[in-house]
């Protein structure tokens, strides 16, 4: 047997080291590289791995070793540098490596497919494509857009990228004129067209704040150096991000921005399309398998300048990489919270400092975190604390809606700042953050309320399709038509969702347009884009919706912003509750007064005298942030503080509590003294899903010494006899104490 001829594979599978394998039948061991993709045997079946290294030595005899079936690359698709990122992430998260390195890969990959290829997926014009009069289709205008946008191309065909930037998501449209003979599928290789095709827009001036910002990042080197540019909404952060950007691909490297949400990366895009002429990829889960994986190629092949992705686009492969970006990095949506629970904002700081690149950490709402880094140093702060152009900071009040009546959790007062509006011209945009028609069932005759049968949880009303739905766990069912205790039929929606505000509004302002944008009305695909368009072309006066609507989007026309219903998060349970209501009202706010036409913005609330809300009205987030931080302080709590919690659930109620006692026991016994064990404890909603569930808290002072702790004490967990009766999971830093 020759030196260096056992294979050290990754495979997919909830154990947490790798297998050993000998090499495929007639491959030579030596033509092997770490990176590569292999079939293994499995179990009774087989599996795709990825090779980690090539050892002389095996803990298990080398007759026992099986040998892999079949070798899938003849290149790394992952270098050096990409597989050290992914041990270090799962040592860090104690998690699987075979799943770490799985959760990499695009999906067809990871199943062991054969690449796709490298040519774009595109359409053209079939021969009736070419003569159909586009007056024919006047009842079908969308086709008859997009047609056109295929009529007007060179050849008659355009990538699909291209057809989605200007014709917005359209895939049925495709289909359908693909079923009518007038489009057909094809494939565009790169020497017929970028990746994107970039138009020509002149940049901004940049003010005296976002020059500084750029300037420092400039004067700090290539090197590794985190920034935190804390921006108030309409500041510019995007032009500052614009700069850098076009620094870094002016010296020839590539450059990775991470956005929180699907829906900012199409608009966060078109900005940057409008301005860098480089190819660039997009990269989230509304993609097709191909679609993402064709993106994920071009980034890993250098092909892609610019990558613009959600939270797993931190792993994308990308060899000449120069700068990364973290927008809105504050934003709970960067931290993955089922099976690989990882923080995409704390990775990429990871990533930058393995790659000796600088990393830029954007919010008009920094964490308390970042906060606090900026505070000591370890990050570089800049501050964005004017408007970009003439706009200026919208007026924020406080309407005490105590003793007044509401009509779908609408003041009198509120509706009238809304007519106002209207009758000027403008867009008001009202922020409630609960999706559905209501969020409970009741009947009025003995008090009974729709419940969830698997969940510690009411039912949320839905009207349109006239459904009761957890938003727990999923579970749906018809609304009930009579009581099923006493039989009665006076059941009533009691509270208020954003489709009864859209019902409500529609009824008191029917020549006004109104849109609701949340999680529901957005559910097809390019929805959401068609909306956003639609309000920027003045089609919608009324716009309402939930925190979809709070998160970067740009809406000139918009001067008034009410928030209806702030009172829920303000008692949450979580100590980081009044953090995230801080950061949702200063983002919701933000969308008001963004042009030359002043803001203003409406904070309904029953609590009029709340701290939070008067901080943030009086002296704004920055204030509120500063007091949070020395209230954390002062409780030893996170970012002053390191945490873990541990998750168990079981059909059984007591058997989540029993195994994490079993882990207390333990975990006390191997501990010094430095790291504290609080619980265990039912989870706030204990029932969900038909399990129970319990949660136990890890705390130290020192992160060195709880993972210290950890290294030893989870895999003594493992070994437990109760573990084998529930499911448990390990979180690292949480940021969701649900």
């Amino acid at each position: 047997m020759s030196v260096n001829a056992i294979l050290r594979v990754a495979v997919p599978a909830p154990l947490y080291s790798c297998f050993d394998y000998l090499a495929p039948e007639g491959v030579n061991p030596a033509d092997l590289f770490p990176g590569v993709r292999l079939m293994v045997p499995f179990g009774k079946g087989e599996r795709c791995g990825v090779l980690l290294d090539l050892v002389a030595e095996s803990e298990l005899e080398m007759g026992s070793l099986k040998r892999a079936s079949k070798l899938l690359d003849t290149e790394p698709l992952l270098g050096p540098d990409d597989l050290e990122l992914l041990l270090w992430a799962a040592e860090y998260y104690r998690h699987p490596i075979g799943d770490v390195v799985a959760s990499a890969l695009p999906v067809r990959l990871r199943k062991g497919k054969s690449q796709a290829s490298a040519g774009l997926p595109g359409w053209k014009l079939t021969p009736a494509g070419v003569e159909q009069e586009l007056e024919l289709l006047t009842r079908a205008p969308r086709q008859a857009q997009i047609l056109r946008l295929l009529q007007q191309s060179q050849d008659g065909l355009l990538s699909q990228a291209e057809i989605y930037r200007d014709g917005g998501e359209c895939r049925s449209i495709l289909r359908a004129l693909e079923q009518r003979g007038l489009v057909e599928p094809c494939e565009i290789h790169s020497c017929q067209v970028e990746l994107t095709d970039a138009r020509s827009v002149t940049a901004l001036q940049l003010n005296r704040d976002q020059q500084q910002a750029v300037e420092a990042v400039i004067q700090s080197g290539d090197g590794f150096q985190p920034f935190l540019l804390d921006g108030i909404t309409g500041s510019g952060k995007t032009e500052v991000y614009l700069a850098l950007v076009e620094r870094a691909l002016a010296a020839g490297r590539q450059v990775l921005i991470l956005v929180p949400e699907i829906g900012l990366t199409p608009q966060l895009m078109q900005r940057f399309q409008n301005r860098l002429d480089v190819p660039m990829a997009l990269l989230h889960s509304g993609l097709s398998d191909v679609e993402r994986e064709l993106a994920w190629s071009a980034a890993a092949r250098g092909e892609a300048r610019v990558v613009i992705g959600t939270r797993s686009a931190v792993f994308t492969p990308m060899p000449r990489l120069g700068l990364i970006i973290v927008d809105e990095e504050h934003d709970l949506s960067f931290k993955q919270q089922e099976g690989f629970r990882y923080s995409a904002r704390d990775l990429a700081l990871v990533r930058a400092r393995r790659r000796e690149c600088p990393v830029v950490l954007g919010s008009a709402t920094p964490s308390l975190e970042s906060l606090r880094n900026a505070k000591t140093g370890r990050y570089i702060h800049l501050m964005l604390l004017e408007r970009a152009g003439s706009a200026v900071p919208p007026r924020l009040d406080i309407l005490d809606i105590r003793s007044v009546h509401l009509e779908a959790g609408i003041s009198p007062t509120l509706f009238r700042m809304i007519q106002e509006e209207i009758e000027a011209g403008n867009q008001a945009l009202l922020f409630l953050n609960r999706r559905g028609y209501s969020p409970l069932l009741s009947c009025y005759d003995c008090g009974w309320i729709a419940e969830c049968r698997r969940c510690d949880a009411r039912l949320t009303y839905h009207m349109g399709n006239d459904l009761l739905w957890c938003h727990h766990c999923g579970s749906q069912r018809r609304a009930d038509k009579v009581c099923p205790e006493c039989k009665g039929e006076k059941l009533k929606p009691l509270g208020q969702g954003t489709e009864r505000l859209e019902q409500v509004l529609a009824a008191r302002f029917p020549k006004t347009g109104v849109v609701r944008i949340d999680r529901d009305s957005t559910r097809r695909k390019g929805s959401l884009q068609h909306m956003l368009d639609q309000i920027h072309q003045g089609k919608h006066q009324l716009l309402l919706g939930t925190q979809m609507l709070a998160k970067g989007h740009h809406f000139p026309d918009v001067t008034l912003v009410g928030i209806l219903d702030v009172d829920q998060g303000l008692f949450g349970a979580d100590y980081r509750a009044a953090e995230r209501m801080a950061q949702l009202i200063t983002q919701v706010s933000g969308r008001a007064g963004r042009a030359e036409k002043p803001g203003r913005v409406v904070v309904q609330t029953r609590h009029p005298d709340h701290p939070l809300i008067h901080t943030l009205v009086r002296n704004g987030y920055g204030s509120f942030a500063l007091e949070a931080l020395q209230e954390r302080e002062a409780a030893l709590l996170p970012p002053y503080s390191y945490q873990v919690l541990v998750r168990a659930e079981a059909t059984v109620d007591r058997m989540p509590r029993s195994f994490l006692d079993d882990a207390v026991e333990l975990g006390k016994a191997m501990g010094n003294g430095s790291v504290e064990f609080w619980g265990p404890v039912p989870a706030p909603m204990e029932r969900r899903a038909g399990s129970f569930r319990a949660h136990l808290l890890v705390q130290s002072n020192s992160r060195g010494e709880l993972h210290r702790l950890l290294a030893s004490w989870l895999p003594q967990m493992r070994a437990l006899k109760s573990a084998r009766r529930v499911r448990w999971s390990v979180d690292v830093d949480p940021q969701e104490m649900l």
